[in-house]
């Protein structure tokens, strides 16, 4: 069972399942991310067990990546969509791309974003313009990004980045709250991490946070 951190933030009232109700845990708890060569993830509990992975789709489709399981089967497939102006991203139930298996999408806030700033929606509620169901606000960079309820203040998981000599930058925690689905929270940080690493991300109109950070001082600069 996973630890529960004392420090652990009430539960959502009921559970919010996304990918499937087999990644709900009642109670709040911490995963541990970590990057390896080749642009894989590989996501474990406090206790070093395999929960996740997400690789590489294959070696054509660079800016594709797989979530898995500890054995390696498909649970959901994480798309670009081309052409779009806000980094459109869409997750599907294995390795599906039909319009069918749409999990949810996702897309940033801006066209250039100086913080991370993306909206989640649940595929059955794209034709609303107004609403998100998740937003992940912060700084991937400085390894600060937090996932909130919709637009409300409702943390529902946190990304840490723990100051430990042994943590690398390679490594960092997620606490998540209770009744959450940590596989969604995964497959919406390895999203963001694809999508603010520039040695991840190829043949994207959308530039990397270190790229767009240089843009605007640079501009300030020009202005003063």
């Amino acid at each position: 069972m996973m630890a529960q951190p004392s420090d652990a933030p009430a539960p959502l009232l009921t559970p919010f399942a996304v990918i499937g109700p087999q990644f709900i845990v009642p109670q709040s708890h911490q995963v541990i991310v970590e990057k390896y060569p080749c642009k894989n993830l590989v996501i474990t509990d406090i206790n070093h067990r395999v929960l996740l992975k997400v690789k590489p789709y294959n070696k054509r489709f660079h800016c594709h990546r797989v979530l898995l399981d500890p054995n390696d089967n498909p649970i959901a497939m994480i798309r670009e969509k081309k052409l779009t102006m806000h980094g459109r991203w869409n997750a599907f139930r294995g390795e599906s791309k039909a319009s069918s298996d749409m999990i949810f999408t996702t897309n940033t806030e801006h066209m250039i974003q100086f913080k991370t700033n993306i909206s989640m929606k649940l595929a059955n509620k794209m034709s609303n313009d107004n609403d998100c169901d998740l937003r992940i606000k912060g700084s991937w960079s400085k390894g600060n990004c937090t996932i909130y309820m919709g637009d409300s203040s409702i943390v529902v998981a946190e990304m840490h980045k723990p100051q430990k000599l042994k943590y690398a930058n390679d490594k960092f925690t997620v606490t998540i709250q209770a009744n959450m689905d940590y596989a969604c929270v995964v497959a919406l940080l390895a999203i963001v991490d694809v999508m603010e690493n520039p040695d991840a991300k190829q043949g994207s109109g959308v530039p990397p946070e270190g790229v767009v950070n240089a843009i605007g001082a640079v501009l300030t600069a020009a202005s003063s």
